[in-house]
């Protein structure tokens, strides 16, 4: 079997535990999915390529260079998403301008709230790279999952959904909650290993590891593109909307 991004970081102990419990069996993909592009925004990329110690410096959540090699395989995600005319629902942080509804996210990092310096880009702003279309579907979140307090369980019942092509960040966050959501809602889920970022190495690796053994299938792009192509056109009632205006 081909070596997973995780497995450098198991123990010989755990590669036992997941073979023997039975872990990791692929579910496959459902029939009427959503491509999910979750907070892939200048708060997690940056407003430029650099090293992520680099990034982090102005842009605390920066993926650095990991978002900015994640973004030309969203890209292509939605493009084909676009063509089989697949429903792209993207999320977003919003917060009031003086950060009073940050809540509980104020209590675990000292840079909560913090502007970044040189740029006039607002965090919660989703990237130009994969920027919403007219006929795509914007959901604003305060907390890590996609679910919570907002409209998008209810968007994809009104689809007709069964299942979620996930891709953002950040993969043991914000992704990981959006996920274990998804599934607790029934829904089949595949990650999109090349379109998942997240500022730290082992945490991506690890969340992609429990992910994929519990609730996901963590699959390439290539494979997923393939999938998508396959799905024929006329399968959803789209909106037809005008373009989204930016987050604060």
């Amino acid at each position: 079997m081909a070596e997973r991004i995780w497995d450098k970081f198991l123990t010989e102990r755990d590669k036992q535990v997941f073979a023997l419990a039975g872990y990791g069996v692929r579910q496959g993909f459902g029939k009427r999915p959503a491509l999910l592009v979750i907070d892939v925004n200048y708060a997690f990329c940056g407003d430029r390529r650099e090293p992520v110690l680099e990034s982090i410096k102005r842009w605390r959540q920066s993926g650095g260079e990991a978002a900015w090699d994640a973004l030309p395989v969203i890209r292509k995600l939605i493009d084909v998403a676009h063509d089989r005319e697949l429903p792209v629902i993207y999320t977003t942080g919003i917060r009031r301008d003086d950060n009073w509804d940050a809540g509980a996210w104020a209590w675990k990092n000292a840079r909560t709230g913090e502007k970044p310096a040189g740029s006039n880009r607002k965090g919660n702003e989703i990237m130009p790279q994969v920027a919403p279309g007219a006929q795509d579907i914007v959901v604003y979140k305060q907390k890590p999952s996609g679910f919570h307090g907002t409209n998008l369980l209810g968007y994809l019942t009104q689809l007709g959904c069964d299942s979620l092509i996930v891709t953002g960040t950040a993969t043991s966050g914000c992704v990981r909650a959006t996920v274990v959501d998804a599934f607790s809602h029934n829904y089949r889920v595949t990650m999109v290993e090349d379109a998942c970022f997240e500022r730290s190495e082992a945490s991506h690796a690890m969340a992609l590891c429990d992910l994929n053994a519990k609730y996901a299938d963590v699959i390439e792009s290539p494979e997923v593109l393939a999938f998508m192509e396959s799905l024929p056109r006329g399968l959803f009632d789209l909106p037809k909307g005008a373009p989204h205006a930016a987050a604060g």
